[in-house]
């Protein structure tokens, strides 16, 4: 009886933490703008509320319907939602993001954070499918081996501390050869499922860029574009620099990808080996600006192309590319470990919220709407997560006590710390002066040099 009632508080409260969420961001409002009605007589909302739910409730779609605690509808009701091509999830999905990001997480940063958009994908595993439209032979590049499933193109927003999916693709091959099955026939152009299979066909690059111009009309405040090897080609950093957006992404040597350096058409070991590197055990070990194109007006674009060095490897390197010249070396590095997050958000989303395992259907449509709902639960933990850790959502007691303690400067604050300091050794333990300055200066001696600096400038009253 005390697990059954524990596990009845915890449901419970998981139910109260998704409504709230449900009812701050809006989400009636946002399915209603992303074309989303009732055919019959279940709203849309409801039936997304209840799949949104099934995860932490620990339940099967199938186990959920046969239970006691009925819904009020059958699993064809669910399955029409998924499988309707005339959702857009996408829309839905950027909405939301968009609604989290602007109205939750922006007011809690300062405008000088930079936020950064962040493009990589992953492998969509369907091993044991065999009819699933536009199944195709896809590379998992974890291991090398060619697998059943798709491409699963991501695009997220970040700050640093939180991850937001905006927006995702299922990407087949492009090759027919390696499709095992093709999409449904005699489906309506003007459909957004029609649209969504058109991407899946296309090159990653295309849809990649796709993804930025939309993810411009909702987000603003990103001014970097992280992604890794896969994507890194000029061809690609001019492009996102003619949208107005700065990139900096991992490089790859490839003998066919030259730069331009001191008027010669160098690959990424060659240019290496021209540039001079520090000595010793530097971990930047050189950085240099070269020439990756022609923009429209025929100008030479430039970007700065630091070499680190790889601690797994002591005798090799990495290289970060920037067009942003103007960033220095660490801001470089410093800006691109935030893509890491979106490494977080892959794991997160397969081994804990059944990303590739909750619903088995064959509809492409299936996949899109279950993945986006899947995104929807990590945005809602995502932001639960920064409330239980950034002291800044406690609310206006915060807001009021920041006001106050702007008034006291730092070194003031620092003073007032070292008298309090001293008038207790004073009291306590009965000490000389030049006991208590020799007690003083030990202890500034051992303090790191930021604060050393600040406190040898105080004035010390007897």
């Amino acid at each position: 009886m005390p697990i059954l009632s524990q596990n009845e508080a915890n449901d419970k409260q998981i139910l109260s933490i998704i409504d709230k969420f449900f009812k701050d961001c809006r989400i009636g409002a946002l399915l209603k703008r992303s074309n989303f009605c009732k055919e019959k007589g279940i709203s849309c909302i409801l039936i997304l509320k209840y799949l949104f739910q099934l995860i932490f409730t620990g339940k099967s779609l199938f186990r959920a319907l046969e239970s006691d605690n009925e819904p009020g509808f059958c699993k064809n009701v669910v399955y029409r939602l998924l499988n309707s091509y005339s959702y857009n999830w996408h829309k839905f999905l950027f909405l939301l993001s968009s609604t989290v990001i602007k109205e939750k997480i922006e007011k809690l940063t300062s405008d000088e954070r930079v936020n950064v958009l962040i493009v990589d994908d992953s492998l969509y595993e369907r091993g044991r499918s065999k009819k699933v439209e536009l199944l195709a032979r896809v590379k998992d590049h974890t291991d090398g081996r060619y697998k059943r499933g798709f491409r699963m193109l991501t695009l997220g927003w970040s700050d640093g501390n939180t991850f937001c999916p905006l927006s995702f693709a299922h990407l087949s091959s492009e090759k027919e050869k390696n499709r095992y099955c093709e999409q449904t026939e005699n489906l309506d152009k003007r459909t957004t499922g029609y649209k969504n299979r058109t991407n899946a066909t296309r090159k990653s690059t295309e849809v990649m860029l796709d993804m930025l111009k939309q993810s411009l009309k909702y987000i603003d405040s990103a001014k970097y574009v992280l992604f890794d090897s896969w994507f890194c080609f000029p061809g690609t950093l001019l492009k996102i620099k003619g949208l107005g957006l700065h990139t900096i992404a991992m490089m790859k040597s490839m003998k066919t990808v030259k730069y331009s350096y001191q008027n010669k058409r160098l690959d990424l070991n060659n240019l290496y080996a021209a540039i001079r590197k520090k000595r010793g055990k530097a971990k930047i070990l050189a950085s240099v600006i070269v020439g990756i194109g022609k923009d429209e007006d025929e100008n030479e674009v430039l970007a700065k192309v630091v070499f680190v060095r790889d601690r797994n490897r002591s005798k090799k390197w990495l290289a970060l590319i920037s067009t942003d010249i103007n960033l220095a070396d660490e801001e470089i590095i410093r800006i691109y470990s935030k893509r890491w997050g979106i490494e977080v958000f892959f794991k997160m989303c397969k081994s804990y919220l059944k990303l590739q395992k909750e619903f088995q259907g064959r509809s492409y449509d299936c996949m899109v709407a279950h993945t986006t709902i899947v995104f929807s639960r990590y945005i809602m933990l995502a932001l639960e997560s920064r409330y239980n850790k950034d002291i800044r959502t406690w609310g206006e007691l915060f807001y009021v006590c920041c006001d106050e303690l702007h008034d006291i400067k730092f070194i003031e604050a620092l003073q007032l710390i070292m008298d309090l300091l001293k008038s207790a050794l004073v009291e306590k333990l009965s000490l000389t002066k030049e006991q208590i300055n020799e007690l003083l200066e030990y202890f500034i001696v051992s303090l790191p040099s930021y604060f050393k600096a600040k406190l040898t400038n105080l004035q010390w009253e007897s």
